[in-house]
């Protein structure tokens, strides 16, 4: 089940449950759109990956057991656990390489 982390783990900006511009590496590392395109141009400062959407969980339980009142987003805010000059290296390294090939 994925966390729904509440935060750009780069720039600490808030993205709720319903936020569309938030992006997600397979690990659950998040990421605005803004910082996953233009900053870290879709290489996660953690792992190396590619970014995708992060899907929007149901606000409203439309099958019984399921959706946010069942199963609520994260609370905890998360940071990058590199500095900001050290992920710009990182993803200056890898970011000619597609996220299938890397």
């Amino acid at each position: 089940m994925l966390q729904l982390r509440p935060n750009c783990e780069y720039c600490d900006k808030g993205l709720p449950p319903s936020a569309t511009d938030a992006r997600i590496c397979s690990y659950e590392c998040t990421f605005c759109a803004d910082c996953a395109d233009n900053v870290l141009c879709n290489v996660c400062p953690n792992c190396g990956g590619g970014f995708a959407p992060r899907p929007i969980r149901p606000s409203v339980a439309r099958r019984q057991g399921v959706g946010l009142p069942h199963q609520p987003a994260s609370t905890a805010r998360v940071h990058m656990k590199k500095d900001r000059a050290e992920a710009a290296a990182f993803s200056q390294s890898l970011r000619a390489i597609p996220p299938a090939e890397r």
